[in-house]
């Protein structure tokens, strides 16, 4: 069979602190194992214009061209750049895929000129693509689970189903990409200075719904920690990686598997360090013990609110005692940070409910990383999207385009409380955090008061370039 020749473009984020592309990278390894040839542009590194890209796609020809997004870009970056490759990409196919154009690909096609969507995960649906383009019939209603316009019309295929053997894909194809950049563009909590970090992940989804979530495939599906240890081996022996970003949404399921991943790591004797997410309603000091034995030194925890019907309106699935006993059991652990994350603006928010998670803040911060609070966006395909339409604080994906400007921007007020004194409110209560970071932390009063002055800036004076207080450590 004829081999395609495809390339992958990881778009600019305008920051320093980019992570390793891992959807792209199992994608890439998917299409290797086929014999394809494979490339990537990293303008996210290199932050390279559309005017040298364009150059680049006149200098070479592809086969397939792909490029994935989540919603907050689409308007800042992928517009143009879909512009950019349509116009350069000669006989290409132009695929878009991940959490931004999955939920509403006939938009997204309409609005990019793309030649297909790829709906939903898509190690299987990218060698479907890659064979049509390739093959006599070139014939885009075979393939499974893609959005592709046939004249005026958008159709939309069958969906595939979702991917259940997670051991079956093969380790990212870290060897096309810049990796010795990548691994130094972001460091984990207490990282030194001559060690490097990349990211990897050991499931897929998570066994809840929160209603602000967008999940491209329900339910979770676990690769076994024999092979997930061992890309984390070779990430080690090979790229000299020894801490690891942990991308799983849920990567603390339960002990079993905590133990499992422990063994593996001594088995292979592999000393690591990494920071993972987990949920509040299945944890307790066990297995915080369990995690620092496996290396971790720092949890991201998705609190949300600290008002039991706020979360129940969430539908978190859990609750402020459950929050409580999460943070204290990692806080009976020494050398674990906690990454306090809450949001506020959802429906059922009030005044004190905002106050009520400084308050939490303030009181269990480990102070690893500078929390700040931000309003929950209802993103294409989320549940709380749906609600804004059924409320008419939306009217589809067009309005929430026009809307988005920054998601440290609430888009739709679902308070009762007027804008000008929500944004009062939540520059206040972000205030009150910064100092309180600064207070906790040595850090000198003008670096408190450079991010002080970017939230004014945001809340008040309309500049959308705030890239979110994390992105830079103060």
């Amino acid at each position: 069979m004829k081999k395609a020749n495809i390339l992958f473009i990881i778009h600019d984020l305008y920051q320093s602190k980019n992570i390793f592309p891992l959807g792209i990278g199992y994608l890439a390894s998917t299409l290797e194992q086929k014999g394809h040839r494979v490339s990537v542009y990293c303008q996210d590194l290199f932050h390279n214009s559309n005017e040298e890209l364009a150059r680049y796609l006149d200098n070479n020809k592809y086969d397939i061209i792909g490029l994935g997004f989540l919603s907050a870009r689409f308007k800042e970056t992928i517009v143009e750049l879909c512009d950019v490759i349509t116009k350069h990409k000669k006989n290409a196919w132009l695929v878009l895929g991940g959490h931004g154009p999955s939920p509403i690909p006939e938009y997204i096609i309409n609005q990019t000129d793309a030649d297909i969507v790829s709906i939903g995960e898509s190690e299987e649906t990218i060698i479907d693509i890659v064979e049509q383009k390739i093959s006599k019939a070139c014939d885009m209603s075979k393939i499974g689970g893609i959005a592709w316009k046939n004249g005026e019309k958008v159709i939309i295929n069958n969906r595939k189903k979702a991917l259940k053997e997670m051991d079956d894909i093969p380790f990212p194809a870290w060897h096309l990409f810049p990796v010795e950049e990548y691994k130094k563009a972001v460091k984990i909590f207490d990282q030194a200075d001559d060690e490097f970090s990349l990211t990897a992940m050991s499931s897929r989804g998570c066994i809840n719904k929160c209603n602000f979530c967008y999940r491209m495939e329900n339910h979770i599906r676990l690769r076994s920690m024999e092979n997930f240890v061992a890309e984390l081996k070779i990430l080690e022996d090979i790229y000299k990686i020894t801490n690891f970003i942990f991308a799983d949404e849920m990567f603390v399921l339960n002990k079993k598997r905590l133990i499992k991943f422990e063994k593996e790591l001594e088995k292979v004797d592999i000393n690591i360090r990494f920071s993972c997410d987990a949920r509040v309603d299945n944890f307790d000091r066990e297995l915080a013990f369990i995690l620092k034995r496996c290396g971790c030194v720092f949890i991201n925890l998705g609190l949300e609110s600290t008002d039991d019907n706020v979360l129940r309106l969430m539908n978190k699935n859990s609750t402020l005692e459950q929050n409580i006993n999460a943070v204290e059991s990692i806080l009976s652990v020494p050398g674990i940070g906690i990454g306090l994350n809450f949001l506020w603006g959802h429906i059922g928010d009030t005044e004190k409910s905002l106050f009520d998670m400084v308050k939490f803040i303030k009181k269990y911060n480990t102070y690893n990383q500078i929390r700040t609070i931000r309003p929950p966006t209802p993103y294409p395909g989320s549940d709380l999207y749906y609600t804004a339409i059924e409320k008419n604080l939306l009217k589809g994906p067009e309005d929430f385009f026009k809307k988005f400007k920054n998601s440290d921007l609430y888009m739709v007020n679902f308070t009762d409380i007027p804008e000008n004194r929500f944004y009062e409110l939540i520059f206040e209560a972000n205030k009150e955090l910064i100092l309180d970071h600064h207070k906790n932390t040595d850090k000198n009063y003008v670096e408190a008061n450079y991010l002080i002055d970017q939230f004014k800036s945001l809340y008040f004076e309309e500049d959308f370039k705030f890239r979110g207080a994390r992105k830079d450590k103060l």
